[in-house]
């Protein structure tokens, strides 16, 4: 008798609830820090990018490629960030709902070069028109709209620019989203999203409180970084990047370009210039030899180098803030 009570009892525990869970898949480690925020102990979301691996050209492992064809949702940034991923799922015979984040309503999606643009308070995000910008032809330099020859580059960095998640609003936002996927698959455990979704809410605003104390003695104090992934979270705290030497992951800098940089940098028009993760430091050291410009510490804006996890997003902003702040104060 003990032992039917007992096989009933562990029935129930890890029955129903457990087994209606559905497989998530994201894309990259700030996504599935969000996403494993929401499943709680329900579940833990499969993160596709490995540490240290390239967001723009990650190339996906079987196992991996099974793993998003038995996905029950796909939680990704969008083609614009995660290439891969689009052909990955044009390639499986799943049927996963899907959950594209830059596109998602109520995300607040700024072109390249539009950092700062929006008012994000009081902005109707419903009503936000991604194709209102004209990206055909869009000078974004971050020199302020001066024309580099994006072409001599190999890279037209033009159109949405993939990394919203660095603005905290935009993370608040989509852990509302993630919340009502997963309730729309598992409607059992919808309470338990809603309440995990609200709880980690909560937590962004005060990390968002904590960054704008953070980083408030160092507004508008100039600097360079690595490459132009930086928009959300300068336009969202008030910084100014001076320059980058990059345009993009796929870009390799002109003479041209690093030769106006360097001759702005001897000229002090930047406090520092930060190198940045899973990069070499080679170019941004050289740029900072004999300049008037500190050298940094190395940013991570998209985590592939942290412990994938819950935390990863607290931390990935922390860090961000930290390392800006401690080179820019001194």
């Amino acid at each position: 008798m003990r032992y039917t009570i007992a096989l009933a009892v562990s029935t129930l525990m890890a029955g129903p609830a457990l087994a209606e869970v559905p497989v998530v898949v994201t894309d990259i480690p700030p996504v599935h820090s969000l996403v494993a925020q929401v499943m709680g102990d329900l579940g833990t979301p499969v993160l596709l990018l490995e540490q240290g691996g390239n967001a723009h050209s990650y190339q996906m492992k079987p196992s991996q490629v099974q793993a998003l064809a038995e996905a029950g949702l796909v939680v990704w940034i969008g083609p614009e960030m995660t290439p891969w991923l689009e052909r990955g799922l044009e390639g499986t015979a799943g049927q996963a709902r899907q959950l594209v984040l830059l596109h998602a309503e109520g995300t607040e999606a700024l072109a390249y070069g539009e950092a700062g643009a929006h008012d994000h308070e009081g902005h109707d995000d419903a009503e936000h028109d991604h194709e209102e910008h004209d990206h055909e032809g869009h000078d974004h330099g971050p020199e302020g709209g001066h024309d580099h020859d994006h072409e001599a580059e190999g890279h037209h960095h033009e159109g949405l620019d993939p990394h919203a998640w660095l603005d905290p609003h935009n993370a608040e936002a989509w852990l509302g989203l993630i919340a009502g996927e997963l309730s729309t698959l598992d409607p059992d455990n919808a309470a338990t999203y809603a309440a995990n979704a609200e709880k980690a809410q909560a937590e962004i605003e005060a990390l968002e409180a904590e960054l704008t104390a953070t980083l408030a003695p160092v507004q508008g104090k100039p600097f360079v970084v690595f490459h132009d992934a930086y928009n959300y979270f300068t336009g969202h705290f008030g910084l100014t990047v001076a320059g980058t030497i990059a345009l993009g992951d796929a870009a390799s800098p002109g003479a041209a370009r690093l030769s106006e940089l360097r001759s702005g940098l001897e000229a002090g028009a930047a406090l520092c210039i930060f190198p940045e993760a899973a990069h070499d430091a080679k170019q941004v050291e050289q740029m900072a030899e004999g300049a008037a410009v500190k050298l940094g510490g190395a940013l991570e804006p998209e985590g592939s180098t942290l412990e994938p996890g819950p935390a990863l997003y607290g931390q990935l902003m922390r860090g961000l803030a930290q390392t800006l702040a401690d080179c820019l104060k001194g």
